[in-house]
């Protein structure tokens, strides 16, 4: 295992202790107020590590395979257990909300299967790197309105219509970045399913 691979792992190791910290605090013996404190360093971990696997993946010229498939499962682990994460507790995302980049995911893994067992490899898109982006910027955004909220600082209604305008703006550019993938391989795709 090389140093990028490492922290591509690492990213899927870390995922589960979101939703343990967040709905087990009390179980834990965490104050609620250190919760979201907990999660951002975990995000920053997660966020911070992606940026580095796939820099010095590069720059040692240690891009793998595995690594190619690894990255994104890793990206996706991260986020969607995050969001489902938020699906409970405070800040109440609706589930269906949630199922938009669970079924990308899917879907995206899905075609990307079916067109290598024929030969085509699909390849990554800017937009999904910027759907990534866009959803680790929105569970930040997430968890540091928490703070304010838990303080007493912010009602709890408007913690809860930000974070949901946020995870929804996430939700449309994982959509969008659907549509790109799909357009720019529809050749590809095409070829996979004659």
């Amino acid at each position: 295992m090389n140093l990028p691979q490492f922290f591509t792992l690492l990213r899927i190791f870390i995922s589960p202790a979101f939703p343990l910290l967040y709905l087990k605090h009390e179980v834990l013996g965490l104050p609620l107020i250190a919760v979201p404190y907990l999660l951002l360093t975990l995000l920053i971990i997660c966020e911070s590590s992606d940026l580095f696997d796939g820099f010095l993946a590069r720059r040692r010229n240690q891009v793998t395979d595995v690594g190619k498939v690894l990255d994104p499962m890793a990206d996706s682990i991260a986020h969607i257990s995050l969001f489902l994460t938020f699906t409970q507790g405070i800040v109440q995302l609706p589930l269906l909300l949630v199922f938009v980049f669970l079924y990308r995911d899917l879907f995206i893994g899905a075609l990307r299967t079916i067109c290598a067992l024929r030969g085509v490899a699909l390849g990554a898109r800017t937009s999904g790197k910027a759907k990534t982006v866009i959803q680790g910027g929105a569970a930040f955004l997430i968890l540091i309105l928490m703070i304010p909220c838990l303080m007493g600082w912010i009602s709890l209604e408007l913690f809860q219509q930000l974070s949901f305008a946020a995870a929804s703006l996430a939700a449309l550019c994982t959509v969008a970045a659907v549509g790109d993938y799909l357009y720019a391989n529809r050749i590809h795709i095409k070829k996979a399913f004659v």
